[in-house]
């Protein structure tokens, strides 16, 4: 299959245009800092499909994604989910994974904006 198949699959559409519309006020918050390039002036986007994923936010030219986790993500089998998800996407796609507890984005934002910036230019 070619690769361009693994991006934002037409069966996921309708799954990503509900994720946009029904942000968390996490994802509120951090995307009103990545978007218009103003991070490092890359292009960030946001519910970006790979594969059978929807990655919160997503930059193309740095193949880095940024999660954000709530509560949902703190189970066994969430915790598990995560972990391979990340690893495929990094061993299939050489993706880096950054995530962030939803409570970072409003207690510390410029500290996750560094180490968004720093990962972007590493």
């Amino acid at each position: 299959m070619k690769r361009e198949k693994f991006f934002n699959r037409p069966e996921h559409k309708e799954l990503r245009r509900y994720l946009r519309n029904n942000v968390t006020s996490a994802e509120v918050a951090l995307w009103k800092r990545l978007r218009k390039k103003q991070v490092n002036g890359l292009l960030f986007r946001r519910q970006f499909g790979v594969g059978p994923y929807v990655l919160d936010f997503y930059c193309p030219e740095r193949r880095l994604a940024v999660e954000l986790d709530g509560g949902v993500h703190d189970t066994p089998e969430a915790i598990l989910y995560d972990k391979e998800r990340t690893a495929w996407l990094t061993e299939e796609f050489g993706i880096r994974v950054l995530r962030f507890r939803n409570e970072q984005v409003f207690e510390t934002p410029d500290l996750v904006i560094e180490e968004i910036r720093r990962v972007a230019d590493g």
